[in-house]
């Protein structure tokens, strides 16, 4: 009866290690993993202010990128999302082809907007704030985004793969990129509000 209690008991030490063991094995594997940005499931919004009478807003509609993090140390490592200047849209033809002219995206010399990571700092259980280099218009300055992550988890329909959902936003100075058209008189504001939201979804070669 004794021998069968000490076999018992070692059982399940033996049985708390192996479980210890395996969940720190788990920790000691875990490695950073690449998310790509789902362009079905992007929506980005700037708004500009028109003779100071309202806001014009208006979107990218073509958009692509992906980053590199690692949920355990919560480390943002890379990432790059470029923007189509092409594909700006404002829900009025003739504004859409003098925004991708030469007095705004000059799109037909600038094809693409790029921002690329280049730090993140933790703000929160889930909020940060992402500093990055903007590239528009063949000059390069930094931007701060602060950014929330909405929810992680494996997708519940379609591709089922793990994907996490993000908010954030900024504002900037677009003469800070050269872009001066309308600012003096003041008939196109210089400031420009952006907020974005999208899913990344997981990488599975990283498993």
């Amino acid at each position: 009866m004794k021998g069968g209690f000490i076999i018992k008991r070692f059982s399940i030490f033996t049985c708390l290690l192996l479980t210890l063991f395996a969940s720190s094995a788990r920790v000691a594997t875990a490695k950073p993993a690449t998310f790509e940005v789902d362009d079905e499931h992007f929506s980005m919004v700037f708004e500009v202010m028109h003779i100071g009478y309202a806001p014009v807003m208006g979107m990218f509609r073509k958009v692509e990128g992906e980053f590199v993090y690692d949920e355990e140390s919560r480390q943002l490592i890379s990432g790059t999302l470029k923007f189509q200047s092409k594909s700006v849209f404002t829900n009025h033809e003739k504004r859409d082809n003098h925004l991708t002219g030469k007095d705004f995206l000059n799109s037909s010399k600038y094809p693409d907007i790029t921002f690329t990571v280049t730090q993140y700092k933790a703000t929160g259980k889930s909020t940060g704030v992402v500093t990055g280099d903007l590239s528009m218009l063949g000059k390069t300055k930094p931007v701060e985004l602060h950014v929330t992550l909405n929810k992680a988890a494996e997708y519940p329909i379609g591709h089922e793969d793990y994907t996490l959902g993000i908010s954030t936003k900024t504002s900037l100075m677009r003469s800070d990129w050269g872009m001066t058209y309308g600012l003096d008189p003041a008939l196109v504001g210089d400031e420009v509000k952006l907020r974005f939201g999208f899913e990344a979804v997981k990488d599975s070669g990283w498993f």
